[in-house]
């Protein structure tokens, strides 16, 4: 291939040397042209070729602790996507995120918005439990990362529900906390973020559901409008 590459290089030169500024193309031959550089032209990389290259991860310090990787679940093209911070014991033993009090919490959250889990994808920043439900470190946060991307990439949500510090301050690349990030849409590579409290929060701090029920009121208005248009 690099030999036909060089090949094709020394006659376009050739001929930019005699003179030539250029070629009359056919219709088919500029529309085919044109997809080569524009997101149609190109496959998207889908959700099990990225479970796949994470393969057994041990690629940070938590490997040697964790029970299972917990990926993500739910619709692969959903509009809506959650992203929590991590997984916790009941997650790191079935291998899916949000399933223990949290995640039931989380479900009511998604019924009360007129969805179900299976409509939208679910993930967490990393993959794997830290011990103890500790935060998460940066250097976990880094190295996770890559593979939170293309899960958005591949899915293409219209909307992120950012659940806690964690997950807002890494989709939306700041140190504010998440308390000063409440109340509004942040764009974010076509997506629009909502940061809200993480259900595990909500847990400990119940007076705050109001809060996020009304994050999810504005997130309900914004998603039917987009449908609208």
């Amino acid at each position: 291939m690099v030999a036909i590459i060089d090949e094709i290089s020394h006659a376009l030169y050739c001929l930019a040397e005699a003179g030539c500024r250029g070629f009359d193309c056919s219709a088919l031959t500029l529309e085919t042209l044109s997809a080569w550089d524009s997101d149609a032209g190109i496959d998207a990389e889908s959700l099990a070729q990225i479970r796949i290259d994470l393969g057994d991860c041990t690629r940070c310090g938590l490997s040697p602790s964790r029970t299972n990787i917990v990926f993500g679940t739910g619709n692969p093209t959903a509009a809506l996507m959650f992203v929590g911070e991590g997984p916790g014991l009941e997650e790191d033993r079935q291998g899916e995120p949000f399933v223990g009090a949290a995640g039931q919490l989380l479900t009511k959250i998604i019924d009360a918005i007129r969805l179900s889990r299976s409509q939208v994808y679910i993930c967490n920043v990393i993959k794997c439990r830290p011990p103890r439900n500790r935060n998460p470190t940066l250097k976990e946060i880094e190295t996770c990362t890559p593979f939170l991307e293309r899960q958005i990439a591949a899915v293409r949500p219209d909307f992120i529900c950012a659940l806690g510090t964690f997950a807002a301050q890494t989709l939306l690349q700041t140190t504010q906390p998440i308390s000063h990030l409440l109340g509004r849409l942040y764009d974010r590579s076509g997506a629009k973020v909502l940061p809200t409290y993480h259900p595990a929060y909500l847990l400990r701090n119940p007076e705050k559901k109001r809060e996020v029920w009304n994050d999810m009121q504005l997130l309900m208005k914004k998603m039917d409008q987009t449908k609208k248009n």
